[in-house]
């Protein structure tokens, strides 16, 4: 398990050719499955939706689309196990839960409501969701119409990103984009391969080419210096209808959560960027909370014993404090339990740990070797400083000096720490020489561009197998 598979990730975003009909599935079908489950079981159990239930049924709807999401109907989700899109869609179900009981709770409506009814609702609606989805792709993958309303479109550039274009048009049958070819410049010698669409000619001849034959959508991949091509090229189309998208290849810039956003109107392409905003913020979070608040009591005995040794072992602090950097590159102080005879801050210098290192205790080598040494940082997490999955925190020391040797280093640092990690589950968790530091970056940042709840919960899973057995820890 490696960056290979987290590759693909299902979009919840619109597509740019969905149709009508799928726009409206998309945007609608979640809040109205919701209201919906709730609608039956109080008629079930013969309860009016008035009241209190009717505020419910308001917060259902409008929390939806924000805590859930759009319907996953495109081709993209299909890429990921039916089992992934019901946890994500349960796990986010129940955050929207917590909120919409924290505001009636508030309201002072809780006396009246029906609990059985309420408590149906909660636990029937996460399949519900569901099972619209997969009934709502099928559905609109039969029924939606064909023939006269395919569009065709036309791709500018045989790039790389432009036969990747042309296979997501094709891949999906919801989109009813026929891509006729390309129009390219270059000689074939230097297209890339794949995609099965013909060249059609050069730029020269698009629009006469576009105006001709009915195209309805034309897609622009070329690289962005290409700039006065570009334009000359949109000044030819100037007379045609067809819709025209600009493709830019946005990982080129190492993209980290790429999205389209306004500014009092001006468009605005975030091409590094968290990917904790709205409501996945407040999922990271709750997720973060209610980990702790059901780990903490298991772990305290343990906690204890670990203090009691550290203290019989040798002089010192039980716990050791040391500065680190946390989101938005922050100093933040990372609490573990002393496993060292010194107590560097890691702010001025910092010397990583040997295998051999004889500044390492006895029961520091046997908590270091288990991670028990981390424990403390659950209370990092309930502090808000850290998370229980995210990129592992380095001393401020390690940080300046390999933030110069490793490109895009510090863009780690749009998340919260963890106290485990992609890099830490496969492999990365010890080594502090350059080509170690690389890969350990290069696995951070792909938790970064491709996080999820369900991915946090793999490696938590994985963590607990790995830890055990890790030989590169000490």
């Amino acid at each position: 398990m490696g960056i290979q598979a987290l590759q693909s990730r299902p979009s919840t975003a619109l597509t740019i050719a969905d149709s009508p009909l799928v726009f409206v599935v998309k945007c609608l079908l979640f809040p109205c499955i919701a209201v919906l489950t709730l609608v039956v079981c109080l008629k079930v159990l013969a309860q009016p939706l008035k009241g209190g239930h009717l505020l419910i049924a308001v917060l259902a709807f409008l929390g939806a689309s924000e805590f859930l999401g759009l319907a996953r109907i495109g081709s993209g989700d299909t890429a990921r196990p039916r089992s992934y899109l019901f946890l994500d869609i349960t796990a986010r179900w129940y955050v929207l839960l917590g909120f919409i009981g924290i505001l009636t709770y508030l309201s002072g409506l809780t006396p009246g409501f029906n609990y059985r009814a309420l408590t149906a609702w909660a636990l029937l609606t996460p399949p519900a969701l569901f099972t619209g989805q997969l009934a709502a792709r099928h559905l609109l993958t039969r029924f939606h119409p064909s023939g006269q309303s395919v569009r065709r479109a036309v791709i500018v550039g045989k790039t790389d990103l432009g036969t990747r274009i042309e296979n997501a048009l094709r891949a999906d049958g919801l989109l009813q984009t026929h891509v006729v070819g390309y129009f390219e410049d270059r000689g074939s010698e230097r297209v890339a391969a794949g995609g099965t669409a013909p060249i059609l000619g050069n730029t020269q001849e698009l629009a006469a080419y576009v105006t001709q034959n009915n195209v309805e959508q034309v897609y622009i991949t070329l690289p962005m210096t290409r700039g006065p091509r570009i334009m000359s090229m949109l000044e030819a189309l100037h007379d045609s209808t067809a819709s025209i998208y600009f493709v830019p290849d946005l990982l080129a810039f190492n993209v980290i959560q790429a999205r389209f956003d306004s500014l009092n109107g001006i468009p605005v392409v975030a091409v590094r960027e968290t990917p904790f905003y709205g409501a996945s913020w407040v999922l990271k979070r709750a997720s973060d909370v209610g980990i702790v608040a059901v780990v903490l009591p298991l772990v305290l005995p343990v906690l204890l014993l670990v203090a009691l040794a550290i203290r019989l072992d040798s002089r010192g602090p039980l716990i050791f404090k040391q500065k680190r950097y946390g989101l938005d590159g922050r100093e933040i102080l990372v609490y573990k339990f002393r496993s060292m005879r010194v107590t560097e801050d890691g702010k001025e210098k910092f010397t990583a740990a040997t295998r051999t290192d004889s500044r390492i205790t006895r029961v520091g080598a046997f908590i270091r070797k288990t991670s028990l040494d981390e424990l403390p940082q659950l209370f990092n997490v309930l502090e808000g400083t850290m998370s229980i999955v995210g990129p592992r925190p380095h001393p401020v020391a390690m940080n300046e000096h390999y933030r110069r040797a490793i490109p895009h280093y510090m863009v780690r640092h749009k998340v919260k720490p963890g106290i485990t990690g992609w890099a830490q589950v496969n492999g990365c968790r010890g080594g502090d020489d350059l080509e170690s530091m690389r890969r350990r970056i290069e696995l951070d940042l792909a938790y970064l561009r491709h996080w999820s709840l369900w991915l946090d919960l793999r490696i938590l899973l994985k963590t607990v197998t790995v830890f055990w057995n890790d030989r590169s820890a000490y």
